[in-house]
């Protein structure tokens, strides 16, 4: 594309937008309310996910091992979870590490536990501290390591944990399916708008077309329009996000201070970096709609 074409393309977009006026500002307009509301889902959506990002990385499998287990038997259970490929993590846990660790708990009532610190009379057991590369996998990884030798019980709050990944993965696909219903609004809002521009221009078209001029001759100054206003459309919603998001937490800051919030500068980033390129997206698509059934002369 030439330089003088590309300046002839955009002027006549400009026309198109200007020539429609209020039509454009109430599509801009719209596609900005849509993609405000995307944005917003988005957001919501990445401060769940840390949310629950910092839940799972504290979910952990315990598997305590059978008490009645030799030495050839643990040793053999230990190179199992070491070769496991879904385990990012091993720990063993002695039942006096155990004990420990639950005197420190207690702290001032450690007193509680006078008269275990004896190996034989000590009642807990030895374990593995188990975490996975994956959280998502540890209902299924649980349930594999339990047949494994030596293994006595697994314990990892399925009660917590399952219910827990089912949210989020629910959250997720109604996020997605969300998105997608904005995303065809949106498309239809643009492709009315061109479509009217379109229409009106039609005339011109069907001559442009006997003259000589090719399909993406008369298909450019569309595209362009469609563009532009999917780029307004989407440039609007990000300064909004931003700057309410912004003020929401610096709110939460001082108001509900343990509650943990992506910083500013990071949504702005994940929000222009989804909605910009969204938007002039569906703008061309939405043209290139419209357009179609008027270059068939």
């Amino acid at each position: 594309m030439h330089i003088r074409s590309l300046f002839y393309f955009l002027g006549e977009a400009f026309k198109n937008i200007a020539r429609n006026g209020w039509m454009s500002v109430a599509s801009v307009g719209v596609v900005s309310i849509t993609l405000l509301i995307l944005g917003s889902f988005v957001v919501l959506s990445f401060n769940v996910d840390l949310a629950t990002h910092d839940l799972k990385e504290q979910v952990q499998i315990v598997l305590y091992i059978n008490e009645r287990a030799g030495e050839d038997t643990r040793a053999e259970l230990h190179a199992k979870l070491v070769a496991h490929p879904g385990l990012a993590e091993v720990r063993y846990v002695s039942r006096a590490d155990a004990m420990a660790r639950l005197k420190e708990k207690l702290g001032d009532r450690s007193n509680l536990l006078e008269g275990y610190e004896e190996p034989e009379d000590n009642p807990l057991r030895d374990s593995y501290e188990l975490r996975t590369a994956i959280p998502e996998e540890i209902p299924a990884v649980a349930k594999e390591i339990k047949s494994y030798p030596g293994a006595a019980e697994v314990d990892y709050g399925s009660g917590v944990v399952e219910p827990l990944f089912q949210f989020t993965g629910l959250v997720r696909w109604i996020g997605l399916a969300f998105m997608a219903g904005l995303a065809v609004t949106t498309v239809f809002l643009i492709a009315h708008t061109i479509r009217l521009t379109v229409y009106l221009r039609r005339k011109e078209i069907m001559i442009m077309k006997y003259v000589g001029a090719t399909d993406w001759f008369i298909r450019w100054p569309f595209l362009f329009e469609g563009l532009i206003l999917g780029m307004i459309g989407a440039v609007i919603p990000v300064f909004i996000i931003f700057y309410g998001y912004q003020e929401a937490a610096l709110w939460m800051q001082n108001n509900i201070y343990f509650v943990s919030l992506l910083p500013p500068e990071k949504i702005i980033e994940v929000i222009a970096r989804i909605l910009i390129p969204l938007g002039v997206a569906l703008g061309i698509i939405g043209s290139t709609i419209s357009v179609r059934r008027f270059l068939k002369v």
